[in-house]
């Protein structure tokens, strides 16, 4: 199998307090810093969700909700000082079940107590089923910039087989709107349905570029542990047949002029979700609110937190000023293949230099595992970039798998 390797030795990268394994790491650039905000409640779980989110009931406690995201903030105010913050995103759950007005005094209170940086991309999530039309103008008005829907079909049926509360036509209308207040926005698709076939897969791509999103994510539909689906699994697209429409799907959007820049995304050039590029090229986040995790770079550490899951256990606990159900030290060896899982995700891979950076490692110590991962025809070595071949993008797992205990 011919090699994409092209040199066999990187020069040397911007010092970093690269450890070469022995000691400590030592950081000496802080990486760029994005802001999470988890809003944990839906109209309805669905069938198909793991994701840490609970059905709201009649009401959510908005306003104790928004004190406790402040005060959180605050209280975490010591490990990110003096370091700008580049993205906000509401994910949940439903972030759009929350009233503008919210989300306004929540980026009144980021811009007072943290670096908001003036120009930083602010990403909502939002449901067809739970977004009312003047929301729109309410969520632009507060400061948001990007819209994120969660489209996922526009064909009623597989809606249906989905546990949406929304159909077709909400789903149409909600593009419609996003396009009309947001220049920048996302339509969330999935594919693999139950029943659904690949000329029903790329309708729901044409019906989605009818919108002229500068944003499409598109996943297939996979059985998660502890979902619905899991205990009563639907019938699902062969695999070989998934395969063939995620085919159809890349050809269809590249010839729409979209970049495939990531596993699951595709965007127009320049509008790459910028909070999500900085989680793949292995960047700093603050997570607040229920089940929020962090990743945090100090000078001689990584740490990895998560705030108290249940939203009533997250208000309480907060209530005591007792943010975070877990709270570790990330072992130095462990954040070579942790970078790496993310940053080959990316088409363009990393540079050379970001691995030492973020890793506080020299190239130097997993470069046998590089060129035997180049040899197999799974990444192309260059001087400027590190990035999976077309091979190694559809073989992801295989590719990562050459880097494990990436240390030794």
């Amino acid at each position: 199998m011919s090699s994409t390797r092209t040199i066999p030795i990187f020069p040397e990268s911007p010092r970093a307090g690269a450890t070469g394994g022995e000691g400590p790491p030592e950081f000496r650039v802080s990486p760029p810093l994005s802001l999470y905000v988890h809003i944990p409640w839906c109209v309805q779980k669905c069938p198909y969700c793991d994701f840490n989110s609970h059905e709201a009931g009649k009401t959510i406690p908005e306003r104790q909700y928004v004190d406790a995201l402040i005060a959180d903030l605050q209280s975490a105010l010591p490990l990110i000082w003096g370091r700008p913050v580049l993205s906000v995103f509401f994910g949940g759950g439903t972030p759009s079940l929350l009233s503008p007005e919210a989300i306004d005094e929540l980026l009144a209170a980021f811009r007072a107590l943290a670096m908001l940086a003036p120009d930083a991309e602010i990403t909502l999530e939002a449901n067809p089923g739970a977004l009312k039309a003047e929301k729109f103008d309410g969520f632009r008005a507060a400061g948001v910039n990007r819209l994120s829907l969660g489209i996922q079909s526009f064909d009623d049926e597989h809606l249906k087989a989905l546990g949406r509360i929304h159909g077709g036509a909400e789903a149409r209308r909600a593009a419609a709107l996003a396009a009309r207040h947001f220049e920048r926005f996302n339509l969330d698709l999935m594919y693999g349905l139950p029943g659904q076939t690949l000329a029903q897969a790329l309708s729901d791509i044409d019906t989605a570029l009818s919108f002229a999103p500068p944003h499409l994510s598109c996943y297939q539909l996979t059985l998660e542990p502890n979902t619905r689906f899991a205990a009563f699994p639907p019938p699902l697209p062969e695999a070989d047949l998934c395969a063939d429409i995620q085919e159809a799907i890349e050809a269809r959007l590249a010839a729409a002029g979209y970049l495939n820049y990531e596993t699951s995304a595709f965007a127009r050039p320049g509008r790459q979700c910028l909070h999500n590029l900085n989680y793949w090229h292995f960047g700093d986040y603050l997570g607040i609110g229920a089940g929020a995790h962090s990743k945090l770079t100090l000078h001689d550490r990584v740490l990895r937190q998560m705030r108290w899951k249940h939203p009533q256990t997250y208000l309480d606990k907060g209530a005591a000023g007792l943010w975070l159900q877990e709270d570790r030290q990330v072992d130095a060896a462990e954040l070579p293949f942790e970078f790496l899982m993310n940053a080959l995700r990316l088409a363009d891979g990393f540079a050379p230099s970001l691995f030492e950076l973020r890793t506080a490692r020299p190239l130097s110590s997993i470069l046998p595992k590089l060129h035997g991962a180049a040899d197999n025809g799974l990444l192309s070595i260059r001087p400027e970039r590190i990035a999976p071949t077309a091979r190694g993008r559809r073989f992801l797992n295989v590719l990562l798998e050459g880097f494990l205990d990436a240390d030794a």
